[in-house]
């Protein structure tokens, strides 16, 4: 038996409904290019969790630590307790007044152990003196109020790091808020009524964080 070649025959010519089709199929192969290696669409970017408030924020800092690093044993519960000296910058244009207050997000609960609440710091106020007194109103400062801290007992002011011994090192942010208007809120208030009081009034913060640690055996 004698085999014959076998002649490629050419592809037929598409037709001008098949022309029309790979026409249009041509985006879609530049897309499906454009995606990653692994066939998968990129990822869309990370969603702008600022909202509105886009101004820069406020520099806060002190002489008494550096931003990350231990406070002094004279501003915790464990030696003077003495708040530390704060100054801030970068305020923005309609700054009406200033708010700051000091926490633990590392304690025990559901919410930052508050450490100081401080609002009613007139708009020209650009700093804090070591050793705030623990009055519910300031004088000295302005006029400012005094909030709350989450001690039971001796709660207005300022009252420093203490944590349990054993739980490591605590964060403590020193936070300072502009506000866009006064705040109608009376001497004596929590943490809490002072951020409700302060929604929509932000027009820029900024922190500073000092650490703190008791060594020990926890519990």
């Amino acid at each position: 038996m004698t085999l014959k070649p076998v002649t490629a025959r050419p592809s037929a010519r598409p037709t001008p409904s098949g022309a029309l089709a790979l026409a249009l199929a041509w985006p879609l192969a530049l897309a499906l290019a454009a995606c990653s290696s692994d066939g998968q669409q990129p990822a869309p970017s990370e969603p702008d969790l600022k909202g509105e408030n886009t101004m820069a924020p406020l520099v806060v800092e002190s002489d008494a630590f550096k931003n990350g690093q231990p406070l002094p044993r004279r501003h915790t519960g464990d030696g003077e307790d003495l708040s530390p000296a704060l100054r801030w910058s970068g305020a923005p244009a309609g700054t009406r007044e200033f708010a700051l207050t000091c926490d633990d997000p590392d304690a025990p609960g559901a919410d930052p152990w508050a450490h100081w609440v401080v609002y009613k710091l007139p708009a020209t106020l650009s700093a804090l003196p070591e050793g705030v007194a623990r009055d519910q109103s300031l004088p000295a400062l302005g006029g400012a109020l005094q909030g709350r801290n989450s001690w039971p007992s001796n709660n207005i002011g300022y009252r420093g790091p203490q944590p349990p011994a054993g739980s490591g090192a605590h964060h403590y942010r020193f936070r300072v808020y502009a506000l866009s208007a006064p705040l109608d809120l009376p001497a004596g208030a929590t943490r809490a009524a002072l951020a409700k009081a302060m929604k929509g009034k932000v027009l820029a913060e900024g922190e500073v964080v000092g650490t703190y640690e008791r060594r020990g055996t926890k519990g």
